[in-house]
């Protein structure tokens, strides 16, 4: 059996590869296409801290996580042991998921079109979620913004963590970038 090529490619990085990335030289003044930032990988993670005491509630988290981003996510371990919280070295205590090429692509822009407007009162992302290397992380409180998983049984509300990472090496292109992708940052 033959394997097929996909030929769907993501509205948004055909549109970012045709005429956004020109747009971005431009407005950064460099030089060489190259040299122009991109998305490299998006993580989410989660941090299930109810998994010391019952070890379910990192199954139910793992099923929102896959529910999500359609990827089945990692579980990270406690790197120390903090005796006030009952947690030993080793522990799992988290989750999380890498997404790159296609899927980040698809999610990013599933982030823009549906999750962000079904925030309340939303009025923009803030621009002091930028570390110093061009990363942008986004805390979401509520896991329920996601319509994946609206439909699902859920015991607790979950809270994410999103990091998206860039090639850019500093903030101000970084947000460039991602404005220009269409993430809705604060003026």
């Amino acid at each position: 059996m033959r394997k097929l090529d996909k030929i769907v490619m993501n509205k948004l990085k055909e549109e970012y590869n045709k005429k956004l990335r020109e747009s971005i030289r431009k407005e950064l003044n460099l030089s060489n296409i190259y040299s122009v930032p991109t998305l490299s990988k998006i993580v989410v993670n989660s941090g299930v801290s109810s998994a010391i005491s019952n070890p379910d509630s990192l199954n139910e988290t793992r099923d929102i996580l896959k529910a999500i981003t359609g990827q089945l996510p990692l579980t990270t371990k406690a790197k120390y042991s903090i005796s006030n919280f009952h947690l030993r070295k080793g522990m799992n205590i988290g989750l999380k998921v890498t997404m790159r090429n296609e899927r980040m692509w698809d999610f990013y822009e599933k982030l823009n079109e549906i999750v962000f407007p079904r925030f309340r009162d939303f009025r923009g992302l803030p621009k002091t979620s930028f570390d110093k290397k061009g990363n942008y992380t986004i805390g979401i409180s509520e896991h329920t913004v996601f319509s994946e998983v609206a439909q699902m049984y859920i015991d607790r509300v979950k809270s994410l963590q999103i990091t998206i990472v860039t090639t850019a090496n500093d903030d101000k292109s970084a947000e460039v970038l991602l404005r220009t992708l269409g993430l809705p940052l604060e003026k």
